[in-house]
């Protein structure tokens, strides 16, 4: 598994929540992390660009990708551990987890990836967005191997 995402992590507790669930996550996936520069946004359309064009960078032609948005679908926890299992055994094509910057995702970007995934109908900070994709995607793991952690 992969996560890219716009923006670097700035809050000690935001850096230190990411780090303990990719912790708790190597025992199931390999995680790498990828942090690309967001742009200075005094263009928002032009930041959406220079934003997903660093994000592609970082895809490879065969990665299974996800991104976050608030318009995407919604998954329950049992929902989210079922799907990832579906991509995992339907190849070893790699999960890449895709967060956007602030102005979000553009269109281009919006189309390579082959799922769209909301935590939330809510518009949540860039920092906590990654700890609860990391939360959920552990979480998910325990539950795929019926472990305790779920509830």
């Amino acid at each position: 598994m992969r996560i890219v995402a716009v923006g670097k992590l700035k809050a000690g507790y935001a850096a230190q929540a990411c780090a303990e669930f990719a912790k708790r996550l190597r025992p199931y996936y390999s995680l790498e992390t990828f942090e690309v520069q967001a742009s200075d946004g005094s263009d928002p359309s032009r930041a959406l660009r220079e934003e997903a064009d660093a994000v592609r960078r970082h895809l490879h032609d065969d990665d299974c990708v996800w991104l976050l948005d608030r318009t995407g679908e919604e998954l329950s926890s049992e929902e989210l551990s079922r799907k990832i299992a579906g991509v995992a055994n339907a190849g070893t094509r790699r999960m890449t987890f895709v967060i956007a910057g602030t102005y979000g995702a553009d269109e281009a970007l919006r189309e390579r990836a082959g799922f769209v995934w909301s935590l939330s109908r809510l518009t949540l900070l860039h920092e906590w967005a990654r700890m609860l994709v990391l939360e959920q995607l552990y979480r998910a793991a325990k539950i795929a191997r019926n472990e305790p952690y779920h509830h």
